[in-house]
């Protein structure tokens, strides 16, 4: 038997969803880049942190469900992370979990539908990667007889902020493997201390084991309508670059519902492997609070940040220096168009702020001052009547789109690197502290040509300096 287990956790396909937006994070964390694609805990991204937790021999190539707004960022940044051979699934609009599980699933069992599958969220964080190893092989043997696993995570506190699962009986067989008597919708402060003691509840990690025939077997039967969308959208995918496309008509028609709901809670093939994994959702500021190093004051900081006379601080900042001086459990985060100042009680509570600036047709509600592209990135450094001032970054080998405005010239000064320039009929390649005139209406197009990063300035002048000016004649990445 233990050859046999061996075997087959040397078929777990690991499966990263990563739709989520993290509005508990911001101003860090915003639709355009959410918290998964920031290094939150360590000098690595929460995705890059996930994928290299299923990295080995016991595991097949990656699955990354993203939103196809964010294709290029997930690339790189798995990229970055060593990370190859990953298939990324793209959602043409965000559907909630059960959705994008079953489109992995699809995807998964059209080579082996027997093959086990571990899904995972892209932004939580596990402090003991040998305990989770260990838990992943007893919910994977469990997997292969039926049942969908998931991780019971042993309660430190009454958290109000998770759901929570009973422990049910024992699965025969299995080790520390349970079935789950029921699952329970985040608590009020009581009822969270009353689960906290009894040691038969434990958090819910939002992790889940099963094979790919076993998920679309409880989706058929309990989520019927979900699986006939995802089916029709799966049918109709299309393969562009590196990514898979799924249909936009058929996903968009999936009911918008997390697997919890869908399945989880109504399926009688769930089991619970409990574990202290050191795990976290990050879902907020003062979680992330949790899981930081802190000082002998119990102060953590990030970025250019100075605490002073004050105790249990979260401090970080992503540009210009913080300084916090004679109070206590506050989390201050500066970004370059935007500051939270909030106590750390309060931080669950992050998400109206937001929704106050989406009200209020805010740009920092959604998007950052910089925003990433797949050759690179641009910032906005200064805007006036009529003008607008740009930090530009290519990176090597990368080039923007053949491209025109109607309403904008352009001026572009390099400052690091080179640039080969397309200006209409002409070509031209432009060195550190030259420059170069792109006249309103002239078809353009910049690339780097060499081995390190382009940095440019860009000056914009004209009545209208909105990025919607713009008529794309090629491009590399597919967009319109």
């Amino acid at each position: 038997m233990a050859d046999k287990t061996v075997a087959r956790n040397e078929t777990i396909v690991p499966v990263i969803l990563s739709g989520g937006t993290g509005t508990r994070l911001w101003p860090v964390s915003r639709k355009a880049y959410p918290k998964q694609f920031w290094p939150l805990i360590s000098a690595r991204t929460m995705l890059q942190e996930t994928a290299g937790r299923a990295t080995g021999r016991t595991f097949a190539p990656l699955v990354v469900v993203a939103n196809q707004d964010h294709r290029f960022i997930v690339a790189e940044q798995l990229r970055e992370s060593g990370t190859t051979a990953a298939r990324i699934l793209l959602e043409p609009t965000g559907r909630n979990s059960a959705p994008a599980i079953t489109a992995a699933a699809l995807l998964v069992a059209e080579t082996n539908p027997d093959q086990v599958i571990w899904i995972m969220a892209a932004d939580a964080a596990i402090a003991d990667p040998a305990a989770l190893q260990a838990a992943l092989g007893i919910a994977a043997k469990a997997a292969t007889d039926g049942f969908i696993v998931t991780f019971g995570m042993h309660p430190t506190a009454p958290e109000t902020g998770y759901g929570y699962i009973e422990q049910g009986e024992a699965l025969a067989g299995h080790g520390n493997a349970f079935r789950i008597a029921r699952f329970v919708e985040k608590p009020d402060a009581t009822t969270a201390a009353a689960l906290c003691a009894d040691g038969r509840h434990f958090w819910n990690s939002g992790m889940f084991v099963a094979t790919a025939r076993t998920l679309l077997a409880e989706m058929e039967r309990h989520a019927p309508e979900v699986v006939r969308a995802v089916r029709i959208a799966f049918d109709a995918r299309e393969f562009d670059l590196d990514f898979i496309r799924l249909g936009t008509e058929g996903f968009a028609a999936a009911p918008d519902i997390s697997f919890d709901y869908a399945i989880a809670e109504k399926t009688d093939r769930a089991a619970v492997v409990p574990a202290a994994l050191g795990w976290s959702d990050v879902g907020s500021w003062a979680a992330i609070w949790d899981v930081a190093t802190k000082d002998s004051a119990g102060n953590a900081t990030m970025g250019d940040a100075i605490v002073e006379d004050s105790t249990g601080c979260y401090v970080r900042s992503e540009g210009a220096v913080t300084a916090v001086l004679g109070l206590h459990d506050v989390v201050v985060v500066t970004t370059p168009d935007a500051v939270l100042v909030t106590h750390r009680s309060k931080t669950q509570s992050v998400k109206r702020v937001v929704d106050r600036l989406k009200r209020d047709k805010r740009p920092e509600a959604e998007a950052h001052n910089r925003v990433y592209r797949p050759w690179g990135f641009y910032e906005s450094l200064i805007q006036g009547d009529r003008f607008q001032v740009k930090r530009i970054v290519v990176h090597p080998g990368a080039k923007l789109s053949l491209q025109k405005h109607f309403h904008r010239a352009e001026h572009w000064v390099v400052v690091a690197g080179s640039a080969l320039v397309t200006r209409d009929a002409e070509t031209h390649l432009i060195r550190e502290n030259e420059s170069l005139y792109l006249p309103l209406g002239c078809i353009h197009r910049m690339e780097n040509p060499g081995k390190i990063p382009l940095t440019l300035i860009e000056v914009q002048s004209g009545a209208y300096l909105g990025e919607d000016d713009i008529v794309r004649y090629e491009d590399t990445y597919g967009r319109s």
